[in-house]
Protein backbone atom coordinates (compact mmCIF):
# COMPACT_ATOMS: atom_id res chain seq x y z
CA UNK A 1 0.00 0.00 0.00
CA UNK A 2 2.91 2.34 0.82
CA UNK A 3 4.33 2.07 -2.74
CA UNK A 4 0.96 2.79 -4.37
CA UNK A 5 0.31 5.95 -2.37
CA UNK A 6 3.83 7.40 -2.51
CA UNK A 7 4.71 6.18 -6.04
CA UNK A 8 8.29 5.32 -5.14
CA UNK A 9 9.82 1.95 -5.85
CA UNK A 10 13.42 1.26 -5.04
CA UNK A 11 15.13 -0.74 -7.77
CA UNK A 12 18.13 -2.73 -6.65
CA UNK A 13 21.45 -2.40 -8.45
CA UNK A 14 21.09 -5.95 -9.65
CA UNK A 15 17.66 -5.26 -11.16
CA UNK A 16 18.91 -2.07 -12.83
CA UNK A 17 21.94 -3.92 -14.18
CA UNK A 18 19.73 -6.69 -15.59
CA UNK A 19 17.43 -4.12 -17.19
CA UNK A 20 20.35 -2.30 -18.84
CA UNK A 21 21.82 -5.60 -20.06
CA UNK A 22 18.47 -6.50 -21.61
CA UNK A 23 18.28 -3.10 -23.34
CA UNK A 24 21.86 -3.54 -24.60
CA UNK A 25 20.88 -6.92 -26.09
CA UNK A 26 17.67 -5.46 -27.59
CA UNK A 27 19.61 -2.62 -29.23
CA UNK A 28 22.14 -5.09 -30.68
CA UNK A 29 19.26 -7.23 -31.99
CA UNK A 30 17.63 -4.25 -33.73
CA UNK A 31 20.97 -3.23 -35.28
CA UNK A 32 21.65 -6.80 -36.47
CA UNK A 33 18.15 -6.97 -37.90
CA UNK A 34 18.34 -3.69 -39.82
CA UNK A 35 21.93 -3.78 -41.06
CA UNK A 36 24.22 -5.62 -43.45
CA UNK A 37 27.85 -5.66 -44.43
CA UNK A 38 27.70 -3.44 -47.56
CA UNK A 39 30.34 -5.53 -49.35
CA UNK A 40 28.60 -8.89 -48.97
CA UNK A 41 25.01 -7.70 -48.33
CA UNK A 42 24.91 -10.25 -45.51
CA UNK A 43 23.51 -9.62 -42.04
CA UNK A 44 25.75 -9.50 -38.99
CA UNK A 45 25.04 -11.74 -36.00
CA UNK A 46 23.70 -10.21 -32.78
CA UNK A 47 26.81 -11.45 -30.94
CA UNK A 48 29.09 -9.68 -33.41
CA UNK A 49 27.10 -6.43 -33.02
CA UNK A 50 27.21 -6.75 -29.21
CA UNK A 51 30.99 -7.16 -29.38
CA UNK A 52 31.29 -4.11 -31.65
CA UNK A 53 29.12 -2.08 -29.26
CA UNK A 54 31.40 -3.06 -26.37
CA UNK A 55 34.44 -2.08 -28.46
CA UNK A 56 33.08 1.45 -28.95
CA UNK A 57 32.11 1.51 -25.24
CA UNK A 58 28.45 2.15 -25.99
CA UNK A 59 26.46 2.85 -22.84
CA UNK A 60 22.72 2.32 -22.76
CA UNK A 61 20.51 5.29 -21.95
CA UNK A 62 17.61 3.86 -19.92
CA UNK A 63 15.28 6.77 -20.73
CA UNK A 64 15.63 6.55 -24.54
CA UNK A 65 13.85 3.97 -26.70
CA UNK A 66 15.88 1.02 -27.94
CA UNK A 67 15.00 1.91 -31.55
CA UNK A 68 16.34 5.47 -31.19
CA UNK A 69 19.50 4.09 -29.61
CA UNK A 70 19.89 1.45 -32.33
CA UNK A 71 19.93 4.19 -35.00
CA UNK A 72 22.54 6.04 -32.93
CA UNK A 73 24.62 2.84 -32.60
CA UNK A 74 24.51 2.31 -36.39
CA UNK A 75 25.89 5.82 -36.92
CA UNK A 76 28.69 5.20 -34.40
CA UNK A 77 29.58 1.75 -35.74
CA UNK A 78 29.95 3.15 -39.28
CA UNK A 79 33.15 4.83 -38.07
CA UNK A 80 34.77 1.55 -37.02
CA UNK A 81 33.31 -1.16 -39.28
CA UNK A 82 31.68 -1.91 -42.63
CA UNK A 83 27.99 -1.55 -41.78
CA UNK A 84 24.95 0.07 -43.32
CA UNK A 85 21.18 -0.18 -43.20
CA UNK A 86 19.85 -2.92 -45.46
CA UNK A 87 18.14 -1.39 -48.48
CA UNK A 88 14.38 -1.55 -48.98
CA UNK A 89 13.10 -2.85 -52.33
CA UNK A 90 10.28 -0.74 -53.78
CA UNK A 91 8.15 -0.78 -56.89
CA UNK A 92 6.45 2.37 -58.04
CA UNK A 93 4.13 2.95 -60.95
CA UNK A 94 3.81 6.53 -62.12
CA UNK A 95 1.47 8.04 -64.72
CA UNK A 96 3.36 8.77 -67.98
CA UNK A 97 2.67 12.50 -67.69
CA UNK A 98 4.48 12.90 -64.35
CA UNK A 99 6.82 9.92 -64.84
CA UNK A 100 9.81 11.64 -66.47
CA UNK A 101 9.78 14.72 -64.26
CA UNK A 102 9.28 12.67 -61.09
CA UNK A 103 12.01 10.19 -62.02
CA UNK A 104 14.54 13.06 -61.99
CA UNK A 105 13.41 14.10 -58.50
CA UNK A 106 13.57 10.50 -57.24
CA UNK A 107 16.99 9.71 -58.76
CA UNK A 108 19.10 11.13 -55.88
CA UNK A 109 17.08 9.05 -53.37
CA UNK A 110 17.47 5.74 -55.23
CA UNK A 111 20.52 3.56 -54.55
CA UNK A 112 20.01 0.92 -57.28
CA UNK A 113 17.49 0.73 -60.12
CA UNK A 114 16.76 -2.95 -60.73
CA UNK A 115 14.25 -2.61 -63.55
CA UNK A 116 12.51 0.14 -65.44
CA UNK A 117 9.64 -0.12 -67.88
CA UNK A 118 8.08 2.87 -69.62
CA UNK A 119 5.01 2.25 -71.77
CA UNK A 120 1.71 3.87 -70.78
CA UNK A 121 3.29 4.48 -67.40
CA UNK A 122 6.65 4.34 -65.71
CA UNK A 123 7.21 1.22 -63.62
CA UNK A 124 10.41 0.97 -61.60
CA UNK A 125 11.80 -1.52 -59.11
CA UNK A 126 14.62 -0.09 -57.03
CA UNK A 127 16.59 -0.28 -53.80
CA UNK A 128 16.58 2.65 -51.40
CA UNK A 129 17.99 3.56 -48.01
CA UNK A 130 15.12 3.09 -45.52
CA UNK A 131 15.73 6.60 -44.25
CA UNK A 132 14.48 8.00 -47.59
CA UNK A 133 11.19 6.08 -47.66
CA UNK A 134 8.96 8.82 -46.21
CA UNK A 135 10.41 11.43 -48.59
CA UNK A 136 9.86 9.16 -51.64
CA UNK A 137 6.32 8.32 -50.50
CA UNK A 138 5.44 12.00 -50.12
CA UNK A 139 7.02 12.95 -53.46
CA UNK A 140 5.01 10.31 -55.33
CA UNK A 141 1.76 11.16 -53.52
CA UNK A 142 2.06 14.93 -54.03
CA UNK A 143 3.43 14.97 -57.58
CA UNK A 144 0.92 12.46 -58.98
CA UNK A 145 -1.99 13.71 -56.83
CA UNK A 146 -2.59 10.14 -55.67
CA UNK A 147 -2.43 8.52 -59.14
CA UNK A 148 1.02 7.00 -58.61
CA UNK A 149 1.45 3.81 -56.60
CA UNK A 150 4.27 2.83 -54.30
CA UNK A 151 4.67 -0.74 -53.11
CA UNK A 152 7.20 -2.13 -50.64
CA UNK A 153 8.50 -5.41 -52.09
CA UNK A 154 10.87 -6.17 -49.24
CA UNK A 155 11.84 -4.30 -46.10
CA UNK A 156 15.42 -5.44 -46.38
CA UNK A 157 17.45 -6.68 -49.29
CA UNK A 158 19.91 -9.19 -47.83
CA UNK A 159 21.80 -12.24 -48.98
CA UNK A 160 20.79 -15.28 -46.97
CA UNK A 161 23.15 -16.62 -44.31
CA UNK A 162 25.02 -14.87 -41.57
CA UNK A 163 28.23 -12.91 -42.00
CA UNK A 164 31.21 -15.21 -41.58
CA UNK A 165 34.23 -14.04 -39.64
CA UNK A 166 37.60 -14.70 -41.20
Amino acid sequence: VQILSKGELQVSDKERHTQLEQMFRDIATIVADKCVNPETKRPYTVILIERAMKDIHYSVKPNKSTKQQALEVIRQLKETMQIERAHMRLRFILPAKEGKKLKEKLKPLIKVTESEDFQEELEMVCLIDPGCFREIDELIRCETKGKGTLEVLSLKDVEEGDEKLE
